[in-house]
């Protein structure tokens, strides 16, 4: 097998895997327990999240353990969203997030909500000033994705979250794809909240977090309510091992920026070699990421149908769907073109294995 889908899911790390293995062995204890095993399975969360919160410039109060960046994106946006409904209710994100984010979205339209979809431009960008035009005296939250799941666009959100904080709006940004691979400054961005998976970065799956600005003085309500856990923000019993997990990705997982960025574009220059036509989609991308449209659909269908490449059409959430992405349909590009696009994600010399298939 031949994976190149690290926008969908990254195989765990080692250190990892024998970091969670001792973690089962010695901390299964309910860290919400008074008795010394509880205690040391907290002492061991509140380690994690000094050291997460250390990555992004954050306070450790300020990380909400939550089940991944799903559950994150519910919580920020549904909870932003009515803790603040007395200030206004229309809401800015764009046509290309995460089919989540727009279903929370279709959700909070049903609640009375008004959700503006900001349009990027061909190269799959969303701009400060496209954001700054959808910005009205009643918007209380900015939902604008870091790194784009499809494209891989790299979005300026340190530009939009300067806009939103003298405009008094709340901004939330879905960093699943870029947290661990590029710097996250949570305070010089003017972020408000933050969504993480560890799955996109060496971690277990069915584990993430979400930054939340003054979490203790946050008013806004729990998606799933429980006992108290997590000053009442995210109710279940704390799992021990996979915060472990995550924390161990945090501190070993290492993205080879300008390594991998040569090998896209030794790949890039392979396909001209072989006289291959192609169109990359999308600008200012992150280097592990490559979306790209072949003009003879019969090469992305090699690619496709040959269960040696794990290479995908789209995000791993939807590509089972018939419909063409509506990634690639907002920046412009017909159904026949995204039927012929392929997206190819990696970390090593495995993208030069698809050549000879091609």
């Amino acid at each position: 097998m031949i994976y190149l889908d690290y926008l969908a899911s990254t195989p765990m790390l080692d250190q990892v895997k024998k970091d969670m293995i001792k973690a089962f062995e010695e901390h299964y204890a309910n860290p919400s327990s008074s008795h010394s095993c509880g205690l040391k399975s907290m002492a061991i969360i509140k380690e994690a999240q000094q050291i997460i919160a250390d990555k992004i410039d954050a306070e450790p109060s300020e990380i909400i353990f939550t089940s991944g960046a799903t559950e994150s994106n519910n919580l920020a946006i549904k909870g932003l969203a009515f803790a603040n409904q007395h200030k206004g209710k229309h809401i800015v994100t764009s046509a290309i997030e995460h089919s989540c984010i727009l279903n929370i979205c279709k959700y909070l339209e049903t609640q009375g909500f008004d959700v503006t979809y900001v349009m990027p431009t061909k190269d799959g960008i969303i701009t400060a000033q496209s954001v700054e035009q959808a910005i009205r005296q009643d918007t209380i939250v900015v939902s604008i994705m870091h790194v784009n799941n499809e494209l891989g666009t790299i979005q300026p959100i340190e530009a939009i979250g300067e806009l939103c904080s003298e405009r008094g709006v709340l901004f939330h940004t879905d960093a699943a794809q870029s947290f661990c691979k590029l710097d996250i400054n949570v305070l010089d961005m003017n972020i408000d909240a933050m969504s993480v998976s560890a799955h996109k970065f060496g971690g277990p799956k069915g584990i993430g977090f979400l930054y939340l600005r003054n979490a203790r003085q946050s008013n806004i309500e729990a998606v799933i309510h429980g006992s108290g856990h997590q000053m009442g923000l995210r109710g279940g019993t704390l799992p021990t091992p996979l915060i472990i997990g995550m924390c161990s990705a945090v501190e070993h997982f290492v993205y080879k920026t300008h390594e991998i960025a040569a090998k896209k574009e030794k790949f890039l220059k392979q396909l001209n070699q072989k006289s291959i036509r192609y169109k990359v989609n999308g600008a200012n991308c992150l280097p592990s990421a490559l979306s790209i449209q072949f003009e003879d659909y019969k090469v992305s269908n090699r690619l496709l149908e040959n269960q040696q490449y794990c290479v995908s059409q789209g995000s791993a959430c939807n590509s089972k769907e018939i419909a063409p992405s509506h990634v690639i349909s907002a920046i412009g590009r017909t159904a026949e073109q995204s039927r012929t696009t392929i997206r190819i994600s990696f970390d090593d010399d495995s993208i030069f294995d698809i050549i000879n298939a091609l």
